[in-house]
């Protein structure tokens, strides 16, 4: 599997001020802002910190996730995590974070939400569904508990 670099996906009540923060913080400018999200795509470190604005209930991390180059990569780690016994889910050419994505998902036991994902192109939503499933909570799989893989659908819907 070819990685690209960690993602992180922070939960923050007032995105204006979050962006302000870690523009100061990593001296760069956001790679990207749209209403209620900002994504920086960073070298040094490598990371994809991506942020969307969302009421406090005391969880600050929307999700956790490793980018990977291509499609076959998120293959790949999905027939790892199959061959491991672990629950996936996967999405393909899904609206998600303004990017069309590829994508499988695992859950750690204390409900981490964990993503292998690859990004194909730009989406001019947030996410696929209805206005209102368009949230912070818009990528994170919506799996059910037990749900195996193959399973597909989209990332808000």
């Amino acid at each position: 599997m070819n990685v690209i670099k960690p993602h992180v996906s922070l939960n923050v009540s007032n995105i204006d001020a979050s962006v302000a923060f870690y523009e100061r913080a990593f001296g760069v400018q956001a790679t990207k802002r749209r209403p209620g999200y900002a994504k920086f795509d960073l070298t040094t470190p490598a990371l994809n910190l991506t942020m969307q604005e969302a009421p406090r209930t005391g969880v600050n991390a929307s999700h956790f996730g490793v980018q990977v180059a291509s499609t076959e990569d998120v293959a790949a780690a999905w027939s790892r995590f199959k061959a491991a016994g672990l629950d996936t889910f996967t999405e393909q050419n899904t609206a998600c974070c303004y990017a069309m994505q590829d994508k499988v998902w695992i859950q750690d036991p204390d409900g981490n939400h964990w993503e292998v994902f690859v990004v194909k192109g730009e989406a001019a939503t947030m996410g696929q569904g209805p206005e209102e499933l368009r949230s912070a909570a818009c990528c994170t799989p919506k799996m059910a508990e037990g749900e195996k893989a193959g399973t597909s659908g989209g990332c808000c819907g």
